[in-house]
């Protein structure tokens, strides 16, 4: 399918590391197998303490009242639009003028493998930030409910990024590896000159989630910023022994992950039950080297038997983690590593980017996710469509 006109786009994104919206503003022109990404502007709103706690809350499976859960829908759904109001104040573009927003929500529950439920076999995954929110204060279409559909069709629902993936980094020679290192990490697999059936991702495990969740539990700060602390820190070789033992990283693609398998009950099981008090440094160093670990060993067990793979493009906040960078480097000599920025894509945008290349893609009726990936019996047109 050939555009005529390139279009103004806007993604939303929030992951599983609940600190804040992203919004990338995107030109986007080319065709639809090769589209032409052109970042216009990029900002993030960040959570205030006390939201991001009630997100927590709620995404921790706390027993919930539904009023609370109701109320933050639309409570994100005005920062969510207050993150679009932003990035086109800073591109200096009226929201007017833009064709579409993109709105992954954010996940407060997702659960990608079959639980029986009233004798119904069952998939679900909840993301919210009220989109109906979204179009009424911006003027403009919104897509959002990206998962459910792939849902229905019998997949995981994630990850969907993947396609998007593969419509930006496929190349005629070189099979690619897309690593995003957000609050779970993921990869895509594009092997050279491959067709979209051919391409294939799931989820590695922990990015940064277990790191930040340390920093917060045992330092002032949100994160560890460049993984500066925890390169002072040593690997506690019996936590990390039993940590790799945890049945998700042995388990075969597809698959995908969120806080349902690494959020505190993870933490408490292998972090801190039956521990002595150990440094922050320590248990930092530990987590940095689990994420490392699981992305090097899920390459060489699930994607390198399967596919000759040249390089490895990363992306995500946990790019900016030079011990982790460093340690997956390390860990895997054989692919050439490097950030999305040397492809024109800013790690820090790319999920962002990615939602807004969907949502283009709903309004086009092309399929949004690919069924090798999130297991779904076919490929679909993904989201709901708002209209202001």
């Amino acid at each position: 399918m050939n555009f005529t006109r390139s279009r103004l786009v806007a993604g939303l994104m929030s992951g599983t590391s609940l600190d804040a919206v992203d919004a990338a503003l995107v030109r986007l022109g080319g065709t639809a197998d090769a589209p032409r990404v052109r970042l216009a502007a990029f900002a993030s709103v960040r959570y205030s303490p006390a939201v991001r706690k009630r997100i927590l809350r709620v995404a921790s499976g706390d027993a919930v009242p539904t009023r609370e859960i109701s109320q933050l829908n639309f409570l994100l759904g005005e920062l969510f639009a207050e993150a679009v109001l932003r990035v086109c104040r800073k591109a200096r573009i009226s929201p007017l003028r833009l064709s579409v927003i993109g709105s992954h929500g954010q996940t407060v529950f997702h659960q990608g493998s079959v639980t029986l439920e009233a004798g119904r076999k069952i998939t679900s995954s909840l993301q919210i930030a009220e989109p109906a929110v979204i179009a009424e204060r911006t003027g403009v279409p919104v897509v959002a409910n990206f998962r459910t559909r792939d849902l229905a069709a019998g997949g995981q629902g994630a990850p969907l990024v993947p396609l998007v993936d593969c419509l930006l980094f496929k190349d005629r020679k070189i099979g690619t590896v897309t690593l995003n290192l957000g609050g779970i990490a993921n990869v895509t697999v594009i092997p050279a000159g491959a067709a979209p059936e051919e391409v294939f991702g799931f989820d590695t495990g922990p990015g940064n989630m277990l790191m930040d969740a340390l920093a917060r539990r045992f330092t002032r700060k949100d994160y560890d910023s460049g993984g500066r602390l925890a390169a002072r820190g040593e690997v506690l070789e019996d936590l990390l022994s039993r940590a790799l033992r945890f049945p998700f990283f042995r388990q075969a693609p597809p698959k995908s992950a969120g806080r349902e398998q690494f959020g505190e009950g993870f933490i408490e099981r292998f972090f801190l039950s039956g521990r002595k008090r150990q440094s922050a440094q320590d248990m930092l160093r530990t987590a940095s080297e689990l994420t490392a670990r699981t992305v090097a060993e899920a390459l060489r067990n699930f994607v390198l038997p399967r596919a000759s793979i040249g390089r490895l493009i990363v992306s995500g906040g946990g790019a900016h983690n030079r011990l982790l960078l460093r340690r997956i480097r390390e860990l895997t000599p054989e692919l050439e590593v490097s950030l999305s920025d040397a492809f024109g894509i800013p790690a820090d945008a790319k999920e962002a980017i990615a939602f807004a290349i969907l949502a283009d893609r709903t309004l086009q009726g092309l399929p949004g996710n690919l069924p090798a990936v999130t297991g779904a019996r076919r490929a679909v047109v993904l989201g709901c469509v708002l209209r202001p």
